[in-house]
């Protein structure tokens, strides 16, 4: 017989930030035991509950008992087993009573190869698991897996047995339809009582009939909406709501929807508003407040700006909700008067005035001050430009179009950058840092470029942040993370497995993607050598290490983009300096594999990178026309002379789609050279002519990416 189960525990208040994975994982790990068991189709639904104070799961079709099932058990070797008059051995009937056997069944033994020797095998039906085991197994499992942030440790009712748990738990339920599974879980056995809201149910405790009327039955007689995904919703349905009444827009926070949605059972969204006086505070600073520490959702108008109006989600629905409101708006003002004071006192003195401070503030040990991190942030940024400056490629600045004017305010942004990690408003909130300097620095009438790159310089911070929006910004932003980058690689501060407690990955990946999004005239390895002097003595050469990890960074980011690892491989296998050519790489193998030509070409590169491998000593480079014998050799060369001018023209004029696409004129000579021509001639000075004949293919060939990686 099957029926739907459900399984709730109920508990004290859960931590907000993990519920959503904690409800997760009890629902996954569970159920999935289920079907490993047989208990459960591997199709069953299943369906998570998770609010502040309980964890469910309600899977369907699970069976009161598992099917039996056929196992074939070896023994033990047939030497070992069996004496030599093919009786059983003490040892082969201990084993066979270990497994529930007796010396009846040795005649249905098998002897079976196993490796180089012959071994025992006994095939019987292993019963299937009842619910009751199969349940608390999987309840077991659910309870052991559970990725419980920090663990406590309280008593049960008899004083004397302590529990570890992430909250002490108070009642347990196991429905198999209507029935009850005996189980157990933290002291507590299972029956069908849970708690309703504590303060909104109709009754104080809900009887649940059966498993598929929990929800219901919570919803309507216990106020609380159980499925976290349809708690998340409604309050998302009420926040749209509320804002849509005034015509303004809440603020787009997936996080704190999520912290919110952990907090409240039975959500009621009500509108509150803040005094107007405030709103002369960096918005960033009252939507943080409002955010980080009462959990509101701040309201913008159609321009994005803040707005006094903001959005409380109770967990409460009284008949008034003046009350409610009004203690909202009580609780909310001292940290917007908070903000508005640090906002004031910070604009009484300049930033340039606290670089003083910066040599007092510790960055890390063995790498000094934050005041001499300015210093050497403040050096590569003018090396950058140096190398902007003199780039292959035109680069052009601002509307000055002088790199001297660019160099003024690169110098006057990374000097006065970290400034505001000095100020009271970024003291109480750090996520601020940069946005504030930005603010103090226009405030002291400093040039608009130069607090704009103070505001961008950390940018991007995370994956899809926007980039710095000037050139100004961009070349700070640069040299930022490349100080963090070659200063921590220096000192052997490595990111290891999932530990990357400086976010080097992140920097990493910041400076990748303002080389290729902005398709910036700079070599990489150029940039981290210019990064290196300003450290002097106090890191190792980190250029190697340093390269490989940007190597591994990238490739990850392009597969994330959906090259494939072929594509991605071809094009980072000849190290390309310039970041910002890779794309463009990329689309050029990509349309050059489409070609009729491409596998025959591939397949002949990697062939001729083979050959030229084994050389031994000095690879020949001259090709000799009149020890071209053959009409093969004569043709493939004839056809190389023709097509590599025209592929590399379109090389240095980066159309790299053309320069391979000029490649396929060489499918028909190369395949009949390796038709009717022998390399490796026993006529040294034949040989040695043909090998640089394949150089000089190999070299046309792979000027854009590895092609012999696409075979």
């Amino acid at each position: 017989m099957s029926a739907n189960l459900l399984v709730e525990l109920f508990v004290e208040e859960l931590p907000p930030k993990a519920l959503k994975k904690l409800g997760e994982s009890f629902a996954t790990v569970l159920a999935d035991s289920l079907k490993a068991q047989g208990l459960a189709a591997a199709d069953a639904a299943v369906t998570s509950f998770a609010s502040p104070r309980r964890l469910g799961v309600h899977v369907t079709n699970v069976a009161t008992k598992a099917a039996d099932k056929a196992v074939q058990q070896k023994l033990m070797p047939v030497t070992v087993a069996l004496t030599a008059d093919g009786q059983p051995t003490p040892a082969l009937l201990k084993k066979l009573a270990s497994v529930g056997a007796g010396p009846e069944v040795v005649p249905q033994l098998k002897r079976q190869p196993d490796g180089k020797a012959e071994a025992l095998f006994w095939d019987n039906l292993q019963p299937g698991a009842t619910l009751a085991q199969g349940l608390q197994k999987a309840l077991d499992e659910a309870l052991a897996k559970l990725p419980i942030p920090k663990v406590m440790t309280y008593q049960l009712a008899d004083g004397w047995s302590d529990v570890k748990f992430v909250r002490p738990a108070h009642g347990l339920i196991a429905l198999h339809g209507a029935d009850i599974v005996p189980v157990q879980a933290l002291g507590l056995t299972s029956g069908r009582t849970t708690q309703g809201h504590r303060f909104e149910a109709t009754q104080a405790t809900v009887g649940i009939d059966a498993a598929d009327s929990y929800a219901a039955q919570l919803r309507d007689q216990g106020a609380v909406i159980a499925g976290f995904a349809e708690r998340r919703a409604e309050i998302a349905r009420q926040l749209k709501s509320a804002a849509d009444a005034l015509d303004l827009t809440p603020v787009d926070d997936d996080a704190l929807l999520d912290e919110v949605t952990a907090l409240v059972e039975r959500p009621n969204v009500l509108t509150c508003a803040f005094e107007q006086e405030f709103l002369a505070v960096p918005q960033e600073c009252l939507i943080l407040t409002m955010k980080a520490n009462q959990k509101y959702f701040p309201l913008l108008d159609k321009g994005g700006k803040l707005t006094r109006h903001f959005l409380v989600v109770s967990n409460i629905a009284p008949a008034d909700a003046g009350a409610v409101t009004g203690g909202n708006e009580r609780v909310v003002r001292p940290r917007l008067a908070d903000a508005k004071f640090f906002f004031d006192q910070d604009r009484k003195k300049k930033l340039e005035d606290r670089l003083p401070g910066l040599d007092k503030v510790v960055y890390h040990g063995k790498l000094g001050s934050q005041g001499e991190r300015a210093g050497r942030v403040t050096a590569i940024a003018h090396a950058i430009v140096q190398q902007l400056s003199m780039a292959t490629l035109p680069y052009t600045v601002d509307a000055d179009d002088e790199f001297k004017v660019l160099d003024s305010k690169v110098k006057q942004a990374a000097t006065l950058a970290k400034c505001d990690l000095l100020t009271d408003m970024v003291g109480e909130f750090p996520e601020l840092q940069g946005i504030m300097g930005g603010y103090y620095a226009r405030h002291e009438g400093l040039r608009d470029g130069v607090a704009i790159a103070i505001e961008d310089h950390y940018k991007p911070r995370f994956a899809g942040d926007a980039l710095p929006r000037n050139h100004t910004g961009t070349v700070v932003a640069l040299a930022d993370k490349l100080e963090t980058l070659v200063g921590l690689f220096g000192i052997g501060q490595l990111p290891t497995g999932d530990k990357d407690p400086f976010a080097l990955r992140r920097h990493a990946l910041g400076v990748i993607r303002i080389l290729v999004e902005k398709n910036l005239p700079l070599d990489l390895p150029a940039l981290i050598d210019a990064a290196v002097p300003s450290f002097g003595e106090l890191i190792t050469d980190p250029r190697q290490a340093l390269l490989g990890f940007f190597a591994d960074r990238l490739a990850v980011s392009l597969r994330d983009q959906g090259y494939s690892a072929q594509e991605v491989d071809a094009v980072l296998a000849l190290q390309p300096a310039r970041l910002g050519d890779v794309p463009k790489r990329l689309e050029a193998v990509r349309a050059f594999a489409a070609l009729a030509e491409a596998a025959s070409l591939a397949a002949a590169n990697k062939r001729v990178g083979n050959i030229l491998k084994k050389v031994e000593g000095e690879l020949p480079t001259e090709v000799r026309p009149e020890l071209l014998q053959e009409a093969a050799e004569q043709a493939l060369a004839a056809a190389i002379a023709q097509v590599q001018p025209q592929a590399d023209t379109l090389f240095d004029q980066h159309d790299y789609t053309g320069s391979l696409k000029a490649l396929a004129a060489l499918k028909a000579p190369v395949d009949a050279f390796f038709d009717d021509v022998m390399v490796n001639a026993e006529d040294p000075a034949l040989r040695a002519n043909r090998l640089a004949l394949l150089g000089r293919l190999h070299a046309a060939m792979n000027r854009v990416a590895d092609l012999s990686r696409l075979a």
